[in-house]
């Protein structure tokens, strides 16, 4: 057998055009209605961007495998049946009111590099697969990255299976329901490696001019749920000063929460996402209020300190006003320190292919997290515009795309071995 050769030429590149055809393509299912998709995760939308990634993957040669909580796993071999593969992807889950590149550029950049390497006849030592990770976003079923979480030994799957969404639907009986569930173990693959590419969803990259973001840290999250319970009344005949009033406590948590966050700077942030006030109706003051708190900070002991003073001075606010309250974490992840040599084979790569680059911290939540606890694990970002995210307005450009694309590309054949 030959011998894997250290790395590519920098003229070992992807198909921009390709690439870009393909989110184009995947950004047809599921639709939103202001330019971008909602396909959230185990809806109808999810399981029709699941099959066509998955004829995608089987027309590229790969053969596909599923886990039993929804994860696809689309594997090119590699020449060495015994060594581990070098795995890659994101996901393909989207907010509500999502953007066409947010995880889907991860999956099917990883996907290109595929396409990439049969067109080029390229063989490597260890096989890559290509991976799509189930439920990624956590908007309809919390936390995020629920799924890689299972496989990484975070949550069990009997936990993460009972999780119902706002319409009281369980997890496992929507991956049942789509027809994804598969019969792998959660968790039982070996991973040489894992990488990610993903767009940056802040604006750092595109202020500085840079192509190339290589993330090195990733941030600690809490999501706290917050629950309040007042009196359902009247809007119109009951008196000020004998309402008990969910929506008022929550209105004096969230100005809490940011002055948590406020105080805790630099490098922390906090914010009121997901709220849903019962019963919802103009003429009635809420009886019930609940709600989710998101803060993070790369900084362990910081992001600790913001949850402890929260849950310390919420409760305060609610005797104030004769609420009740509860306060659950439904989500949470220590910062992240990414793999030193498979940073570097990033960094590398981007200066091989005359990228501008710098290194940057993620911001937000990825499934690299979770599999940074089981294998060296590593992140590359490209710009998006204005930094906006979780957003139907979601953009980046073609090149921002393939620049991104590239890197991974490199990375990955490099770190997987190609054989002379």
């Amino acid at each position: 057998m030959s011998a894997p050769l250290s790395a590519p030429g920098e003229n070992f590149r992807i198909d921009g055009d390709r690439l870009w055809d393909s989110l184009m393509e995947m950004a047809q299912v599921g639709p939103g209605i202001a330019g971008g998709n909602n396909r959230q995760t185990l809806t109808d939308e999810d399981a029709e961007g699941r099959a066509l990634f998955q004829d995608w993957c089987l027309a590229a040669g790969c053969t596909m495998g599923v886990d039993t909580m929804g994860n696809m796993f689309a594997t090119r071999p590699g020449t060495d049946p015994d060594a581990l593969p070098v795995y890659v992807g994101s996901h393909l889950d989207t907010q509500p009111t999502g953007g066409k590149y947010d995880g889907i550029l991860g999956v099917l950049g990883g996907l290109e590099l595929v396409r990439t390497l049969n067109d080029l006849g390229v063989k490597t030592k260890r096989p890559i697969v290509v991976t799509n990770w189930t439920n990624e976003e956590g908007t309809r079923y919390a936390p995020a990255m629920l799924a890689s979480g299972v496989f990484a030994g975070i949550h069990t799957e009997d936990w993460a299976k009972a999780r119902v969404d706002a319409e009281g639907k369980a997890f496992g009986d929507e991956l049942k329901r789509i027809g994804w569930e598969g019969d792998e173990p959660v968790g039982a693959r070996k991973m040489h490696a894992f990488f990610e590419l993903h767009i940056e969803q802040g604006p750092i990259l595109e202020a500085e001019g840079k192509d190339i973001g290589i993330v090195t840290h990733g941030q600690g999250l809490w999501w706290l749920e917050v629950t309040l319970t007042g009196k359902d009344a009247h809007t119109g005949s009951t008196p000020m000063n004998m309402r008990v009033n969910a929506g008022l406590g929550m209105a004096r948590i969230t100005e809490l929460v940011h002055q948590i966050a406020m105080e805790a700077q630099p490098d922390a942030v906090g914010a009121i996402g997901q709220v849903n006030v019962y019963p919802n109706s103009r003429n009635v003051i809420p009886g019930k209020a609940v709600f989710t708190i998101d803060f993070r900070s790369p900084e362990q002991e910081k992001l600790d300190a913001m949850r402890a003073r929260l849950e310390a001075e919420a409760p305060k606010i609610a005797e104030e006003l004769g609420l009740g309250i509860a306060i659950e974490p439904v989500g949470h992840f220590d910062p992240v320190t990414f793999d030193e040599t498979c940073v570097g084979a990033l960094r590398d790569a981007a200066e091989r292919l005359g990228y501008s680059h710098r290194d940057i911290v993620s911001g937000a939540g990825h499934d690299a997290c979770w599999m940074n606890k089981v294998t060296p694990t590593a992140m590359v970002m490209c710009p998006c515009v204005d930094g906006l995210s979780h957003n139907e307005a979601e953009e980046i450009t073609k090149d921002w795309a393939k620049a991104g694309a590239d890197v991974l590309l490199h990375a990955v054949v490099e770190t997987a071995g190609i054989v002379a």
